[in-house]
């Protein structure tokens, strides 16, 4: 076990490396940790080890205070110490948000690199546990597509979840995970520790929104920008103003949302927020497959792109025509019915189309793409029919959400192992692998004859590549065959 005075002084050392602190902070730092992990005999060291990170030394620390019976062995307990031990790093918000606006004057860019890094160097972002992640990139007829099977959550352990349950009372406080009041709250059983996060107001159509970076992000600066007000997400006028005023003050990232109904929605939608970043996501890159006119607005460049999911894009430099544009393609798709393509607009009283958008700049436009969904469900296909297919639930069978969307998959744990399986049956079939891909490793064996040590890890993941645009090829309402585009034709007419 390292010394604890060691790891105290090496953790304001790197929080003076990383210009989190200046080197007059020093002391007052160091008491600061003291106090947080309750010692008393602090001893001078000299010169702090510079080898290890700060995810490192937070570990040591955290495994340091459980030994000493400071706090109890949970996930919950050691998160909350953590972040209390970097909050005494971070200015208060007011002064970030000074900063980051200081920055701004510069360019939008230097503003997000700040506070980017930031997120990082305070473990708000895990970085430690995002670099568990495994991420490839695969080809396929829509371009590379990105898989991610995502590692970096970690497991409860049974006493947190027992401890979990036994605290599900009435606590609205912070009243959810993306509630403005997460700024800051040390955290509880069941709830997680903010002590080290901050947030950046970004005024959006004369109301107070904020932006954030995720925890656990799944591309470069892959941020969530919410509403101060806690309302449900709803796509409509507003959305599309919301989302091209952003991309004005911040041209180098898009934002998109996901859908505002169950099924084809993301995880959260209880509260209104958005999801952008740095990154350039396939369906970015997609091209035209046909372009079009929309009679009402014949200015707007509009066309249909080569996406397994059906996607419009809409191109102008005067956003607030853009506007017009997508909230009327908005209505006109809300009601609309098409027997012949099984989309029902309603059942009943209750509505099943909506849109997922997503908007960025380029070349000095404003770009939106604007993805028709459908969330209805069938017998056939119970958890939707315009979702993944019981044929594709092996692999992903959770809500396709903006980030699937865009062609990033995020892929369950379990699929870490259950590949490995599969190699090692590919190469020598009495390895035995899970009944529910039986049926996928069948028809890789009908596709590639040969298989060896050299090659099979790529086999692997370009049929998982071809497999996640089959999951995306399901949750379009209009498919990609001829059949499809002429009902998607269909639809462009009664615009």
């Amino acid at each position: 076990m390292a010394d604890i005075s060691q790891i105290v002084e090496s953790l304001v050392k790197k929080a003076i490396d990383k210009q989190l602190i200046q080197p007059c902070d020093a002391i007052y730092a160091r008491n600061q940790l003291l106090g947080i992990v309750k010692i008393d005999n602090y001893e001078e060291k000299g010169s702090p080890d510079s080898d290890q990170s700060i995810p490192d030394l937070l570990e040591l620390l955290t495994d340091d205070a459980v030994n000493r019976g400071i706090i109890e062995n949970l996930l919950d307990e050691k998160e909350k110490l953590q972040a209390l031990v970097m909050n005494v790093f971070l200015s208060k918000p007011s002064e970030i948000n000074h900063l980051f606006y200081e920055k701004y004057k510069e360019s939008p860019e230097q503003a997000t690199n700040y506070f980017y890094q930031l997120s990082k160097d305070s473990n708000y972002i895990q970085t430690k546990r995002i670099a568990k992640n495994i991420h490839f990139k695969t080809e396929s007829d829509y371009g590379e597509l990105d898989i991610t099977i995502n590692l970096s959550k970690p497991e409860k352990d049974p006493e947190q979840i027992r401890r979990e349950r036994e605290m599900k009372q009435d606590l609205a406080y912070p009243k959810n995970l993306l509630s403005v009041e997460n700024e800051g709250y040390v955290g509880r059983i069941g709830h997680p520790a903010r002590s080290n996060h901050r947030i950046i107001e970004v005024p959006l159509e004369g109301e107070k929104w904020f932006l954030q970076y995720s925890p656990y992000v799944y591309y470069n600066e892959h941020c969530i920008v919410l509403a101060e007000e806690h309302r449900p997400m709803k796509i409509n006028r507003d959305s599309f103003t919301r989302l091209t005023e952003f991309v004005e003050k911040f041209p180098h990232y898009f934002i998109g949302s996901n859908a505002d109904l169950p099924i084809v929605g993301g995880s959260i939608l209880s509260h209104d927020h958005y999801q952008g970043g740095h990154y350039t996501f396939a369906m970015t890159k997609a091209e035209d497959e046909f372009s079009f006119q929309i009679e009402k607005f014949p200015d707007i460049e509009a066309s249909v792109i080569q996406w397994p999911m059906s996607v419009i894009r809409l191109r102008h430099n005067d956003r607030h025509l853009l506007i017009d544009t997508a909230d009327y393609i908005l209505q006109k798709w809300r009601t609309y019915s098409d027997e012949a393509a099984e989309i029902h607009a309603f059942t009943n009283e209750t509505p099943h189309n909506t849109i997922t958008p997503i908007v960025r700049m380029r070349d000095n436009q404003f770009e939106i793409d604007l993805v028709l969904r459908n969330n209805r469900q069938t017998e056939e296909h119970p958890m939707g029919l315009f979702h993944p297919h019981e044929d594709v639930h092996h692999i992903k069978k959770e809500n396709i959400g903006l980030i699937e969307v865009m062609g990033l998959a995020v892929l369950p744990p379990r699929l870490k192992d259950e590949l490995v399986e599969i190699k090692k049956h590919l190469l020598n079939p009495s390895v035995n692998i899970a009944e529910y891909h039986q049926d996928w490793v069948q028809s890789i064996k009908k596709r590639h004859s040969n298989f060896t040590t050299e090659n099979v890890n790529l086999i692997v993941e370009q049929e998982l590549g071809l497999k996640f645009a089959r999951v995306l090829e399901d949750a379009g309402v209009f498919k990609t065959t001829a059949d499809g585009r002429s009902k998607f034709k269909r639809f462009l007419n009664h615009l």
